[in-house]
C-alpha cells in the first residue's frame, strides 16, 4: 500500500478543493442585489451559478483525460491561472451576459483543481488510506463553504458583489502559486495514456460500464444535485421568505457547512474501522430525512427560522458522509483510469447542478417548495444509487 502523501501536498490538496465552494458559496449572499443591480430576476442570477457548473462540466471532460495523458502538475497550472483570469472578468463586466460569460470560464478553469485533486489521491494513495484521505479532504474543504458565506456577507456590505470577484481572482492566482511551489508530478510515465481520442473514447467506455462505479457516481452526482438545489434556491427562502438578513442568511449558510465538515471529519476517522459502505448509506438516509422534512414544513406552512436551520443542518450533515466515501468508492473502481473517472464524476456532478440550479427559481423568490422538492428527488437518487452500488460492488469482489 502506497504511504500517506506529506502534509505540503495535502494542504494544497485542500486548495484545490476550495475552488469550488469558494466559486459558488461566497457570492451567495449577494444574489439579491446583483438581481437588482443587473436587471433582472431570481432566475436570471441563478444563470450565473449555471454558467459556472456548466464550465465546470466541460473543463471536467477536458482536464480529467487530458491529465492522464500529459501528467497532472501542467494542466493544473493551466487551470488555475485560466480560472483567475475569468473571474476577474467577472468583477468589471458591466452586464449579466459579460458576469455569465466570465463564471462559464471561471468554471472551466476551476474543473482542473476538483478534478485531477482527486486523480492525485488515486496516484498517491489506495484502499482505505484513499477513502481517508479523501474524507480528510472533503472534511477541511468544509471549511470553505463554512467561511465563504460569512467573508461574502462582510464584503459585499464593505464594498458590493463585485468585490466578491475581486477576492476570488486572486484566491485563484494564491492556487496556481502554492501548484508550482509544492505540488510534483504524481503521474509517473509509464502509467499514462499515451492514445489519443479513440483510445479515450475507449477507457470512457470502460470505466462508465463497471455498474458499482457507475452506482457510487450517481450516488455522489445526486447528492451535489440537492446541494446545489439549496445554494441557488436558499437566499431567497432565506431572505425573501424568511425575511433574514443577508449577515443573517450567510450565518445559516455557514452553519450547514460546518455540518457537513464535522460529519465529513467523523467519516473520515471510521473510514477504516466502519467501512466507507456504511458510512456512505448513513449519509443518504440523513438527507432523505433532512430535505423531506424541509419540504413537508414548507408544504404545512410551518417552515421558520430555526425549523430550516435544523433540518438543514441534518441534511447537510449526511451530505459530509456521502461526498468523501462515494468519491473513494468510486475511484477504488478505476484505479487504473483515476483522471478519467475523476472526471466522469465531476462531469455528471457539475451538470446536474447546471440543469437544477435554474429550475428552483421559476416558480419565483417567494416560495420554498420547489427548493426543498428537488432537495427531497435528489436525496432520494442518493439513497437508491448507494444501496444499489452496494450490492453490486459485493458481487464484483
Amino acid at each position: 500500500m502506497r504511504p500517506c502523501p506529506r502534509r505540503r501536498l495535502v494542504a494544497v490538496l485542500v486548495l484545490l478543493c476550495f475552488v469550488g465552494p469558494l466559486s459558488t458559496d461566497m457570492y451567495l449572499p449577494a444574489f439579491p442585489h446583483m438581481a437588482v443591480d443587473l436587471r433582472t430576476d431570481a432566475s436570471g442570477v441563478q444563470a450565473t451559478l449555471a454558467a459556472f457548473l456548466a464550465g465546470m462540466t466541460l473543463g471536467h471532460l477536458v482536464f480529467g483525460p487530458v491529465s492522464d495523458r500529459y501528467g497532472r502538475r501542467v494542466p493544473l497550472l493551466v487551470g488555475a491561472g485560466g480560472c483567475a483570469v475569468a473571474t476577474g472578468v467577472c468583477a468589471v463586466a458591466p452586464g449579466l451576459d459579460g458576469v455569465v460569460a466570465g463564471r462559464f470560464l471561471a468554471g472551466f478553469g476551476g474543473a482542473a483543481g476538483v478534478v485531477i485533486g482527486r486523480a492525485v489521491v488515486t496516484d498517491i494513495a489506495e484502499g482505505a488510506v484513499a477513502a481517508r484521505l479523501l474524507g480528510v479532504l472533503m472534511a477541511l474543504a468544509g471549511l470553505a463553504p463554512v467561511l465563504a458565506p460569512l467573508a461574502g456577507g462582510l464584503v459585499i456590505e464593505a464594498v458590493g458583489w463585485r468585490g466578491v470577484f475581486t477576492v476570488l481572482a486572486g484566491a485563484a492566482l494564491l492556487v496556481a502559486g502554492a501548484v508550482l511551489v509544492a505540488v510534483p508530478e504524481s503521474l509517473p510515465p509509464d502509467r499514462r495514456h499515451p492514445g489519443g481520442g479513440r483510445e479515450l473514447l475507449r477507457t470512457v467506455r470502460e470505466v462508465s460500464r463497471d455498474r458499482a462505479y457507475a452506482g457510487y457516481s450517481l450516488a455522489f452526482t445526486f447528492a451535489f444535485g440537492a446541494l446545489f438545489s439549496y445554494i441557488a434556491g436558499a437566499p431567497f427562502v432565506l431572505q425573501r421568505v424568511l425575511g433574514l438578513s443577508v449577515g443573517a442568511s450567510s450565518a445559516v449558510f455557514a452553519c450547514g457547512a460546518v455540518c457537513t465538515a464535522l460529519t465529513g471529519a467523523v467519516g473520515a476517522r471510521l473510514a477504516a474501522r466502519t467501512g466507507p459502505e456504511r458510512l456512505l448509506r448513513t449519509g443518504a438516509y440523513a438527507m432523505c430525512a433532512g430535505a423531506a422534512s424541509l419540504l413537508a414544513a414548507a408544504l404545512a406552512g410551518a417552515l421558520t427560522p430555526l425549523v430550516c436551520l435544523s433540518l438543514t443542518a441534518l441534511t447537510c450533515g449526511g451530505l459530509g458522509l456521502v461526498t468523501g466515501n462515494a468519491t473513494a468508492l468510486a475511484l477504488a473502481r478505476v484505479p487504473h483510469a483515476a483522471g478519467t473517472g475523476s472526471a466522469l464524476l465531476g462531469t455528471a456532478q457539475s451538470a446536474l447542478g447546471a440543469a437544477v440550479t435554474p429550475l428552483v427559481g421559476l416558480a419565483g423568490a417567494e416560495t420554498a417548495v420547489p427548493v426543498f422538492g428537488a432537495m427531497t428527488a435528489c436525496g432520494a437518487v442518493t439513497l437508491l444509487a448507494a444501496r444499489w452500488a452496494g450490492r453490486a460492488d459485493a458481487v464484483g469482489r
